[in-house]
């Protein structure tokens, strides 16, 4: 940022300031003169400049009249009403409109108007939110610069003060104009469609040949925002609710690929209490009569035999029927339900992406929604525990929550999980520094629209390849033993 676009404002405030001060001593001097000709002609009582000066001033303060308090011509009298009048004005008058702002500019930073002359090599960014907080992140692990443009006053205030580089406008059409746009190396547009498609038109009209990544929230935009010049164009709503569905249904993305080929066997899941004997164990140390192939926890997939067993966490087990009851039996807890309608709470474009998805695989679903609606089977708000019940959360395979707000998303965790403990719950959040505290409400698999648009675009800006899922595994075949093998090929577990 130039140091005139920084010392403008300032200069600007102290002219103001400086002809509020000249402004004031001429009004007193001039008071001051009126009435010592009043006091000299109607009152019959001469007073010298500084007798006149003095009263004026402490008229216009309103702290008194020192030795003059009475009049008797009536001029003089509505001379001095009108001066004590003006004084209390000028009080109300300075405070708010001069002084405040004086000294709010002195001693807030403000936010900066145009990028660092220095800056080169940045991902510009668009406004900022959810789909681009965690990018920004990774970004500066990576020692990769990044630049957040801002028409928003408040918001760039809030970004600025997190640390994060930051320059604001007032006008839409001004944000190429302030950000070194011929020295970036890419641009990723997160603001309205119509603002992202006018941005990136801009942008290729002034010669950026660099990438350019748009979020839309309609996904009938794609094609448009990519006829515009978008490198390539995401919706991280229909991501997101691609990877809930996935995890809630075996149907849509198996856990574990192959498993069908072994009769009489079966992955199941069972929640260990707090109060289960396999508390502080290991996998390698909890000698079951099922396999235990991985350990849910905090939506991450561990499948190191040293992993450590904590309360509350998801063990997925394999077997067949009666070894998975006698492991439950042991673990002290039970197994969580195969079978039962998924619970859908929240028909917003989440929501009904999920309905969508379990739906074509032909799974039973029932949708809470506060309005009536297609596709709606309970009417009610899903913060409303009755509402919950009458949805059938008892027999649910799994509650998976799609609200637009992570403050209801929490509360909803904490309403089911009191209702019951034997349900999955699986929770649709915006902010990833939310999503640990929604599972510690009780949520058993908590994912964030920051985290799925922060991996998609890091891994297209910095030439990684992305991993959205953790649970990378199949079922083969070595030498006449069926093997539960993650990614890799390191062998997790061995069946028979």
């Amino acid at each position: 940022m130039s140091l005139s676009a920084y010392y403008e404002p300032m200069q600007r405030s102290s002219r103001r300031l400086a002809l509020l001060v000249i402004g004031l001593i001429a009004f007193v001097i001039i008071t001051a003169i009126f009435y010592q000709i009043g006091m000299a002609r109607l009152e019959g009582k001469p007073r010298t400049f500084w007798q006149a000066f003095g009263w004026a001033g402490e008229s216009l303060s309103t702290t008194g009249y020192g030795a003059d308090s009475t009049w008797r011509h009536p001029l003089m009298v509505i001379f001095v009403v009108a001066v004590q009048f003006v004084g209390v004005f000028l009080v109300f008058l300075i405070i708010p409109i001069y002084l405040v702002p004086f000294l709010e500019e002195r001693f807030e930073e403000r936010v900066p108007r145009t990028a660092d002359a220095k800056l080169a090599n940045h991902v510009i960014v668009y406004r900022f939110g959810p789909a681009v907080e965690t990018l920004l992140q990774r970004l500066k692990a990576k020692d990769v610069p990044s630049l957040v443009v801002e028409i928003d006053e408040p918001q760039a205030r809030a970004v600025m003060e997190s640390e994060q580089p930051v320059v604001f406008t007032r006008n839409e059409e001004d944000v190429l104009d302030v950000c070194r746009l011929a020295q970036a190396r890419a641009i990723v547009a997160n603001g309205r469609d119509q603002e992202n498609a006018a941005l990136i038109l801009r942008a290729r009209q002034l010669g950026f040949a660099g990438e350019i990544y748009a979020f839309v929230e309609d996904p009938s935009h794609r094609k448009p925002m990519e006829l515009s010049g978008a490198t390539a164009v995401y919706t991280p709503r229909h991501i997101i609710a691609a990877a809930l569905a996935a995890h809630a249904s075996d149907r849509i993305s198996p856990r574990l690929p192959g498993l069908e080929q072994l009769d009489g066997v079966a992955r199941r899941e069972l929640r260990v209490p707090s109060s289960s004997p396999l508390i502080g164990k290991t996998i390698r140390e909890t000698s079951l009569p099922a396999h235990v192939v991985g350990v849910w926890h905090r939506s991450r997939l561990h499948t190191s035999p040293d992993t450590l067993i904590e309360p509350h966490c998801m063990l997925e087990l394999v077997g067949d029927p009666d070894a998975l009851e006698a492991a439950a039996r042991m673990a002290g807890a039970k197994l969580m339900r195969d079978r039962g309608p998924f619970l859908v709470g929240g028909f917003g474009e989440v929501g009904r992406k999920v309905h969508e998805l379990l739906t074509d695989v032909e799974e039973e679903v029932r949708v809470i929604e506060r309005g009536p609606g297609a596709d709606v089977d309970v009417v009610g708000d899903v913060l409303d525990s009755s509402v919950l019940e009458r949805a059938g959360i008892a027999e649910a395979r799994a509650l998976v929550l799609a609200l637009d707000s992570d403050d209801s998303t929490l509360f909803a965790t904490v309403i089911a999980r009191d209702l019951t403990g034997d349900v999955p719950i699986i929770a649709r959040v915006n902010h990833a520094r939310n999503v640990e505290n929604i599972h510690r409400a009780g949520a058993d698999y908590a994912l964030s629209i920051s985290d799925i648009s922060g991996e998609m675009l890091s891994s297209r800006l910095l030439g990684r390849h992305a991993r959205l899922r953790e649970e990378h595994r199949r079922i083969t075949r070595v030498d006449g033993a069926w093997i539960v093998a993650d990614s890799e090929g390191r062998a997790i577990a061995k069946l028979g």
